[in-house]
């Protein structure tokens, strides 16, 4: 009896494969037919006889989580191993091998090694990276191979292209990282001796046959590199024919001790302007009597041995220097204020330093600063500049501007002031000071304007008085009387501070008396104190406490007087009628800015009748008559069914519908029909429908007083 073809009851290996693809073996190559798939398993991925199974990558332990690919998971890990390897050097007497140490670095994410070898000194061999990022074969016969991370140990030697190091150590990192791989590292080893470096490092160190002096100047080029000293010097050359008096910069740079010398430019001064007068370069501290001939002053001394003209010249060294030649040049502990310097002859008196140089030497050498020493004398007082009187033609500032230079420039504007106070202008009501009965009824308005002190005043028209008003003086800065008007002197003009109310003022010989202001310029003088003293709260309070007390008493005992119901406030008339009554020296301005800061404004009650009659105006004209689609909103957001929302609530909705209404109005209907925090939205509506519950017409000055007022209620 046959048995099924299931899996488990038959000896078919092709029972429950899937897969029966054949891999491509053959294909073209540069138009040639040739067979690429040595490598390639068989039908299904089954290997060939004789095949072997090649792992890519390196075989790794599980880690927790999902899994991950290798250069995600195993990403800017790196083991690190210290090796070493052996090479003969030729061109040595014997035979000698040299040790060349390096590193191995084993990339994680692609199996990748590099071997770098660290610079070290007596090598006199190139060094860096020996070889370059890339998967490295395993030794012959296992070339078709790749290194993975268990071919690495401690204490091992590994073949790499023909060359075998010996790794001796790793890092923690790499320690662990096999440990938990399951490799049982060895011992470290260490790194034997170089002979060859030795040999070197005893070949440049043992003493030369000529020795050569050594000067080492880095250490102080990198500690003072770009930190300059700089004195103010001053060459006095009066003894000298045409000799005069000059200033000049001396600069002493650390890094090197070299001085340079500047000149300063004096402009007029009849003199080219030289930009140096000493190139940088070391300078003596005692001049020369005569010039050196090249060759005299030099780093070495050579002596002359042999001089024959059949063997030539021969030289050797001075090591005990005794032909040298020592000068001495100027250093920082030389240069201090008040000191003199000898440039080739010449004497140099140091007169001041920098902030700097005053701290180097403080921290350095503890000297303190020293102040500034004035050579020359201080030069005389220039006199005064007499401008010539005014002489009537144009404005003074445009004469003046003749007599400051041959080139006439206009007058400079301040432009400061023109951005802070442009379109600013205090307005004031006045009268003309005269007996004439006709005059001293006008009214005039006299506008200043703070952007240039310039004053404009117009005379508005009035019924039936016999005068015609209009421009009475055009826009322009006026002059304050009792000025000669050819002076030397700029004349004066009217300020901002100078007019308040209650002041005269004379303008063009009319004097004018300021009785009244508008509110913008009430409020700006109040917010500026600083600027306008008549306006300063301050100021005023200060002035009356510097009464004697006998004053203070009685005007405490007036003003309980004027206060009968003892309710703590008293009416402006009464108050400015008691500070006039006892002489308290108080301008109007400074009365009126007294009421204004301790009044109380009263709120007059506004009536709710005349509020819904305006308001239903305001529907009507706009036709608006969605009241039903409204309540049917307020009804819906009353989940309750209470026939109250809240008062945001409310006002949501009347923003959702358009309501047009002013927010000052609608804030003052909502708080109207207010109870608490909540609102009675069916009376609300019922109020402002204007189709259903018309009320009665309103007036155009009364729908203008809810417009421009804010309602509340």
């Amino acid at each position: 009896m046959s048995l099924p073809f299931l899996p488990g009851t038959s000896n078919n290996k092709q029972l429950g494969k899937k897969r029966f693809h054949k891999s491509q073996h053959f294909d073209y190559t540069n138009g040639l037919p040739m067979m690429v798939g040595y490598e390639k398993p068989g039908i299904g991925g089954e290997l060939l006889i004789g095949q072997k199974f090649k792992p890519n990558w390196s075989g790794y332990p599980s880690r927790e989580g999902n899994d991950l690919a290798s250069w995600v998971a195993f990403d800017k890990q790196v083991l690190c191993f210290e090796a070493y390897f052996e090479e003969a050097v030729h061109g040595v007497q014997g035979e000698m091998n040299k040790v060349r140490e390096c590193k191995i670095y084993f990339y994680l994410e692609d199996d990748t090694m590099q071997v770098v070898e660290p610079n070290l000194k007596y090598t006199a061999l190139p060094q860096g990276i020996f070889i370059g990022r890339q998967r490295v074969p395993l030794p012959p016969p296992d070339d078709d191979q790749f290194y993975s991370a268990f071919h690495f140990n401690i204490n091992q030697q590994m073949v790499l292209f023909s060359r075998t190091f010996t790794v001796t150590s790793c890092d923690s990192f790499t320690r662990n990282f096999l440990s938990k791989l399951g490799v049982i590292l060895n011992e470290p080893a260490t790194v034997p001796e170089d002979p060859y470096s030795k040999l070197r490092e005893q070949i440049e160190t043992m003493n030369p046959y000529r020795p050569l002096e050594r000067h080492d100047t880095l250490k102080q080029f990198l500690d003072y590199d770009r930190q300059v000293l700089r004195f103010r010097c001053f060459w006095d050359d009066t003894e000298s024919m045409f000799g005069d008096t000059q200033d000049f910069t001396l600069h002493y740079f650390l890094s090197d001790d070299t001085i340079e010398i500047l000149g300063v430019p004096v402009p007029n001064s009849g003199r080219d302007n030289t930009p140096k007068f000493l190139r940088r370069c070391k300078l003596p501290k005692h001049g020369p009597a005569h010039m050196k001939l090249p060759g005299h002053v030099t780093d070495r001394t050579m002596l002359n041995v042999i001089d024959s003209k059949s063997r030539g010249q021969r030289f050797i060294l001075d090591s005990t220097k005794a032909g040298a030649f020592h000068e001495e040049f100027y250093k920082d502990i030389d240069l201090t204020v008040g000191g003199e310097v000898n440039v080739f002859g010449r004497r140099f008196l140091l007169i001041d330093s920098d902030d700097f140089t005053k701290y180097y030497y403080r921290s350095k050498y503890g000297i303190e600063d020293v102040p500034p020493i004035q050579p020359r004398a201080p030069p005389a007082p220039k006199p005064p500049r007499l401008m010539p009187p005014y002489n009537g033609f144009g404005s003074e500032e445009d004469s003046l501007s003749f007599c400051r230079g041959l080139l006439p420039k206009p007058p400079q504007k301040d432009f400061q002031k023109f951005m802070q106070k442009d379109s600013k202008v205090l307005t004031f009501h006045a009268k003309i000071v005269t007996s004439d009965p006709v005059d001293s009824e006008r009214l005039f308005i006299i506008a200043f304007f703070l952007i240039d002190d310039s004053i404009n005043v117009y005379e508005p028209q009035q019924r039936n008085s016999g005068v015609l008003g209009g421009r009475f003086l055009e826009r322009v800065r006026v002059k304050k009387p009792g000025q000669e008007l050819f002076q030397s002197e700029p004349p004066q003009y009217f300020e901002a501070q100078d007019l308040y109310v209650g002041a005269s003022v004379c303008i063009n010989n009319q004097n004018f008396r300021l009785l009244d202001a508008d509110e913008y310029t009430f409020s700006y003088m109040e917010q500026h104190p600083e600027e306008f003293p008549k306006a300063n709260v301050g100021n005023i309070l200060s002035k009356l406490r510097s009464y004697p007390e006998e004053k203070l008493s009685e005007m405490r005992m007036l003003l309980t007087l004027g206060d009968p119901g003892n309710t703590g406030f008293v009416s402006y008339e009464s108050l400015s009628g008691l500070l006039v009554k006892l002489d308290c020296d108080l301008s109007e301005h400074e009365m009126l800015v007294l009421g204004r800061t301790f009044c109380v404004h009263e709120q007059p009650e506004a009536d709710g009748r005349l509020m819904l009659a305006v308001i239903q105006d305001l529907l009507r004209k706009k036709n608006f008559d969605a009241f039903s689609e409204m309540t049917n909103s307020l009804v819906y957001r009353d989940r309750q069914k209470t026939g109250r929302l809240s008062t945001k609530e409310t006002r949501s909705i009347c923003k959702g519908s358009r309501l047009p209404l002013p927010e000052s109005l609608l804030g003052g209907l909502l708080s109207s029909f207010a109870d608490g925090d909540e609102i009675d939205y069916l009376a609300l509506m019922s109020g402002i429908n204007w189709v259903e519950n018309p009320a009665p017409p309103v007036v155009p000055d009364d729908t203008l007083k809810f417009l421009l007022n804010s309602v509340s209620l």
